[in-house]
């Protein structure tokens, strides 16, 4: 019988293209340690490892398998810089800190893939991102932005591109514009999942699957995490479960949010066909994003249809079939061969919270979309912080993170309307 998660949808491209997929036992009675780690995605087996390799004896626990959540089920994609461009950053806290907040995620980027390469970890790195606008009068708006980097930034990677070289480098003539950047890329997340487990457990870290905290306290400098088969004791504790949260923590669950994200796999295209000749990932202006890439075996990789209510789709194939052939419509009938999807954790303003939510316990989360080097970079800043450097988290910590409107009863029917209206912009 063929695993399947059991809080995501659909059973992913990653999951049958990983490799060995080690099973970490449950916990099984009481444990001590000096930090304990609720979550086993990218923020937490990344903060385990570095931990564990600087002589801290860890403890992590995960509700389900490693990557059952968002690390192991998203689209895979690097960025450049934060989730919020630097113009947007610099307008907000002005350049100092907002070149200071891009520093620190193009460290994020290097970071991994040199973790990656000196732990030998095949993640399927390839490189090359595209970002265009899906409406023409967006265009300028890009060429304006690439400007901006390469003479105030001083960052050479990224070129404005007309429609003529969009529709070349895309096989589409769907988009006006955008920017072509040769500095971050692509991997395969399931793949970094299984890697750094595999660096922290043999660092010493203690990592436990299906083993669900169903408490959290904090009370005269001890951390107590209880689950069903047993307790851990702590002197520190980081919560990194993102959008699948719950109820454990408040203060964090009144800050992210989850959303619904979903993928489509294809059989592998034609070696001849104009698909993404230089095989860069893209990403397009929509507010609800529309997402794609190929694989190293020529499968189109299509994401896009976000859901803000907590119902599945009833077919991730045909609404994913649907947006690819927008935009390809000679792949208007190709076979879909997975359709899965899960939940990412957004904040108001797409930027990540991290906070002390309470004595001892940092909670780390809501990447919105941007994840996959900020959550591995933030699990290191932890691990420095454990140690005594403060400085560098609290970059993300100071961030202007207010909570939801309407509190955690109204936050989800107030969120669907609102970026429901969003999406409806998106079309006109």
């Amino acid at each position: 019988m063929t695993y399947q998660s059991p809080i995501s949808p659909g059973r992913s491209w990653y999951e049958d293209t990983a490799g060995p997929r080690p099973e970490y036992p449950a916990l099984d009675g009481d444990a001590q340690a000096d930090v304990v780690i609720i979550g086993g995605g990218f923020t937490g087996l990344s903060a385990a490892a570095h931990l564990a390799k600087s002589g801290v004896d860890v403890v992590l626990i995960d509700a389900n398998r490693f990557g059952d959540g968002a690390s192991g089920r998203n689209g895979g994609q690097l960025g450049t810089g934060q989730r919020g461009s630097l113009d947007e950053l610099e307008a907000a806290y002005g350049w100092t800190r907002a070149k200071a907040l891009f520093d620190l995620a193009e460290e994020a980027k290097a970071h991994l893939l040199e973790f990656a390469r000196v732990n030998a970890i095949d993640i399927d790195f390839m490189p090359g991102q595209i970002s265009v606008a899906h409406k023409k009068r967006y265009v300028d708006d890009y060429r304006r932005y690439a400007d901006y980097m390469r003479e105030k930034a001083g960052y050479p990677h990224m070129s404005f591109m007309d429609a003529a070289e969009t529709a070349e480098r895309l096989g589409s003539t769907h988009y006006y514009g955008g920017i072509r950047d040769t500095g971050p890329g692509h991997i395969h997340p399931l793949k970094l999942v299984v890697g750094t487990a595999r660096v922290a457990a043999k660092a010493g870290a203690r990592l436990f699957e299906n083993t669900r905290s169903t408490s959290l306290s904090s009370t005269g400098g001890k951390i107590r995490v209880t689950t069903p088969t047993g307790a851990i004791t702590a002197e520190k504790c980081l919560v990194a479960v993102n959008a699948y949260g719950g109820e454990l923590e408040p203060v964090s669950a009144s800050h992210i949010m989850p959303i619904g994200s979903f993928i489509g796999a294809t059989v592998p295209l034609p070696s001849d066909s104009p698909v993404l000749p230089g095989g860069e990932s893209v990403d397009d202006s929509r507010f609800v994003v529309r997402y794609f890439r190929k694989t190293r075996d020529n499968r189109l990789l299509f994401g896009g249809r976000e859901i803000y209510t907590v119902h599945d789709p009833k077919d991730i194939h045909i609404h994913i079939r649907r947006q690819i052939a927008e935009i390809y419509p000679a792949l208007k009938d190709i076979e879909i061969t997975h359709g899965w999807g899960g939940y990412v954790g957004i904040t108001v303003p797409r930027k990540p919270f991290v906070r002390e939510v309470m004595p001892g316990v940092i909670s780390a989360g809501g990447y919105s979309g941007h994840g996959v080097m900020l959550s591995n970079f933030v699990g290191k800043l932890y691990a420095e912080t454990v140690a005594g450097n403060r400085d560098r988290l609290k970059l993300f910590e100071e961030l202007n993170i207010p909570p939801f409107p309407g509190g955690r009863r109204l936050r989800a029917p107030l969120l669907f309307l609102a970026l429901n209206w969003f999406a409806l912009r998106d079309r006109i």
